[in-house]
Formats: structure tokens, C-alpha cells, sequence
């Protein structure tokens, strides 16, 4: 546990009163039922919160759509996985010995939730002010680097903006099959731009993953400089 302080100390620029919130932080449901879950929770929405409050005040020339992408992408799990790298998350996650071994500790979804978690412990520990402070540290360089407010539009939107720029039809989508089992299935889903006479079909663990596939595939097909003609 020491080594895991000084680690906080260092990373995070933080040291916490209860050392005992910053162990349950770290502990994976795949090690005790006591775990970070809750924290996750409680974690998850202080971030957002946050997140909200510095774009607000940093980006004031952006309207609610461009604040609510931009928001979401920098709470989304890639984006958490990443931060959670850079200050080496991993090596201080407790997890089961069977989980150990298949290497949980260094998955995206893991390093995304025990970091929401580790924000709900600071939150708890010494309140808002402190937890703003440490996110917007941990943030700094990801705020430095923002890609454009088009490159955040996801595939379905930007296609969308295309089509109705050509006033033509929206694009249609329809489900093609569902395959696996019901806790394991991969959708398949038919995106179809009728006035070009396209088809794409796209793919994903969810509707709207492969709704977003199809998209994105249509959007390839549409740019196509011999479609386009």
C-alpha cells in the first residue's frame, strides 16, 4: 500500500485521508464484494459534471450539440483507458488470481471504471474542489489536443449533414441478422441511401454499433470519387 500511496502522491499530486477509500478505489469486483463498483458510480458522474464545467468556461464560443460531443469524448472509455495509461493505473489494481493471470487489470473497460472509481474516492475524501483539481491536471494534455468539432461528429450524424446538404432522402436503416448466442450477440444492419441506390452493411455488438459501421461505411462509399459523378 505504500507504494501505492507514493503513487498517488506522484501522479495524481493528491494524498488521500482515507487510505481506506483509495484501497476500495483499486479493488476489482473479481476480488471481493466489496469493490470499487459504487464508487464507479458515484465517480462516473462527478467526472461528467466536471468535464461539463471546464469545457463550459474554456470553450465559450460552442453550442449545447458541439459541448455534449465534445463532452462525450472526453468521458468515454477510450479516452479514460488512455489517461489511465499515462499514470500506469494498472500496476496498482487488485484483482482476482484467476483475473491476474488473464491480464484484466490492463483492459480498457477495467482501467476506464477503476479510474471513475478512484475519482468518486478523491470526491468522498476531501469533496469537489480538490476532485476538480485532479481531473483538470489529469485532462491537460488531452484538452491541448482536441480533434475539430467535425472529426467528433459520429458516422450516423455526418452522414446524415451530407444528405440533407443533397437534399435528398435520409438514409434508412434495418436490422440484417443478429448471430451468437444472447449474452454474445453481433448485430448486422443495413444502411441504405435510396436516391444513390447504396447499400453498406455494417456490424456490431449492439444495434447502434452497427448502425454507426454501416454509416461509416456508406460515407466511404458515398466519397468515392466514381460514385460521386
Amino acid at each position: 500500500m505504500k507504494e501505492t500511496v507514493k503513487w498517488i502522491n506522484k501522479s495524481l499530486n493528491y494524498k488521500f485521508n482515507d487510505e481506506a477509500l483509495l484501497a476500495l478505489a483499486l479493488t476489482h469486483r473479481s476480488l471481493s464484494s466489496k469493490n470499487n463498483e459504487r464508487l464507479e458510480f458515484l465517480g462516473d458522474s462527478i467526472l461528467s459534471i466536471i468535464i461539463s464545467d471546464l469545457i463550459y468556461r474554456e470553450k465559450s464560443l460552442l453550442n449545447e450539440g458541439d459541448l455534449t460531443r465534445l463532452r462525450a469524448y472526453l468521458v468515454k472509455e477510450s479516452t479514460l483507458c488512455q489517461i489511465a495509461k499515462n499514470i500506469n493505473l494498472s500496476t496498482h489494481i487488485h484483482v482476482g488470481a484467476g483475473e491476474n493471470k488473464s491480464g484484466t487489470r490492463y483492459r480498457c473497460s477495467v482501467l476506464s471504471d477503476t479510474l471513475e472509481a478512484l475519482l468518486g474516492a478523491i470526491y468522498l475524501d476531501s469533496g469537489f474542489e480538490n476532485t476538480f483539481s485532479v481531473i483538470q491536471e489529469l485532462y491537460k494534455d488531452v484538452l491541448s489536443k482536441l480533434p475539430s468539432m467535425d472529426q467528433l461528429k459520429d458516422s450516423k450524424t455526418r452522414l446524415q449533414e451530407i444528405i440533407q446538404k443533397e437534399s435528398m432522402n435520409l438514409p434508412e436503416y434495418s436490422i440484417a441478422n443478429i448471430t451468437g448466442q444472447d449474452h454474445l450477440q453481433k448485430f448486422y444492419v443495413k444502411c441504405i441511401v435510396k436516391d444513390r441506390n447504396l447499400i453498406t452493411e455494417g456490424e456490431g455488438i449492439s444495434i447502434r454499433k452497427a448502425e454507426q459501421d454501416a454509416a461509416a461505411l456508406m460515407i466511404e462509399k458515398y466519397n468515392d470519387s466514381d460514385l460521386k459523378k
